[in-house]
């Protein structure tokens, strides 16, 4: 039997987490050097919707885990639907995202089957038969090639922006999807599980905006942010921010980005004032396209940026925000 690689995607309320699909093509890119099958499975109550949406990528087959004691998500839930199949099906290596969900039933599910988790991945490496992923040390200042030893299956989760997921491939035809109707023990689910934890109504899920105007020390006041707001608005994206912006108040603490923050990686990232530490850049170098703009020609962030303007951003986005008006006005 051929080796196989188990992506576990993630759905919350009948919504695939687009970060699945991130985790997706880093799985088709193993499995391309590798030879090993991709298989899919999607877990859930009535999720065959989601199902057929994962069948139309490049994977050999979709599972369908339903259950009706899996909605709302728990993980005791999850850990007892995941924990049979994955013994029946012996996949070589089960990849998931590394979302707030995943943090939660993924060390659970591991331990349950006496296997380790290699969390929060950046890459991989596959050398000499070797399949080796790349973690991130000390806020990013390295980065380690971890292998795993023991018996598969072994388990690990892809961070967000780690690969990009409008780069996954497609097949030819839709995959087969088998739908598996699991038994759930009454009693297993010890927790009735409430609404989705917001610290306030303003908190953000950074990790879905395709746009995203962040700010740092170079917007000078807190006055000044209503500048990046217009921008932001504009572009129809949302606004974030370097720590010493949070720590001051200036911003709420979720519009954070970096190790202390959120992880992004939108479509397009605009960076006003932001010099570049490596506490920030961690959090948003896997956007898709970078945009800084800082007077500082010297600025780190110009060393991971795709177009570097060296300037005052005060004589910058105001004009900007014109062109963006005049643009979408045309």
């Amino acid at each position: 039997m051929a080796d196989t690689i188990l992506v576990v995607v993630e759905q919350r309320e009948g919504k695939l987490n687009r970060v699945s699909w991130e985790t997706i093509t880093g799985a088709q890119a193993i499995a391309a050097e590798t030879g090993w099958t991709l298989e899919a499975a999607v877990v859930g109550s009535s999720v065959g919707d989601i199902a057929k949406e994962i069948a139309a990528t490049k994977v050999s087959k979709v599972y369908d885990l339903e259950s009706a004691k899996l909605e709302p998500y728990t993980p005791d839930g999850f850990v007892a639907a995941l924990k049979p199949f994955i013994e029946q099906k012996q996949p070589k290596l089960v990849l998931m995202p590394h979302t707030y969900q995943v943090r939660d039933f993924a060390p659970k599910l591991a331990a349950a089957l006496n296997r380790t988790l290699i969390s929060d991945a950046v890459g991989y490496k596959y050398e000499g038969g070797n399949l080796r992923f790349t973690r991130q040390m000390f806020q990013g200042k390295f980065a380690a090639d971890v292998s795993f030893v023991g018996d598969p299956p072994y388990f690990a989760t892809f961070q967000n922006g780690a690969f990009r997921g409008d780069q996954v491939a497609h097949g030819d035809a839709a995959a087969p999807v088998e739908t598996v109707n699991l038994d759930v023990a009454d009693g297993v689910v010890r927790n009735k599980p409430e609404a989705p934890f917001k610290e306030a109504k303003q908190a953000v899920d950074l990790t879905q905006a395709a746009i995203i105007v962040a700010v740092g020390r170079g917007i000078k006041e807190q006055k000044n942010i209503e500048l990046a707001q217009q921008l932001a608005e504009v572009l129809g994206g949302e606004i974030a921010a370097s720590r010493p912006i949070c720590d001051s108040g200036w911003l709420p603490m979720d519009r954070q980005v970096g190790s202390s923050g959120q992880t992004v990686a939108p479509k397009l990232y605009l960076a006003l004032g932001i010099s570049g530490a490596i506490q920030h850049v961690v959090g948003m170098k896997g956007a898709r396209t970078i945009i800084a703009v800082n007077k500082d020609a010297e600025a780190p962030i110009f060393e991971i940026a795709d177009v570097a303007v060296v300037g005052n951003l005060f004589d910058i986005v105001p004009p900007l925000i014109e062109e963006v008006k005049k643009t979408k006005g045309a």
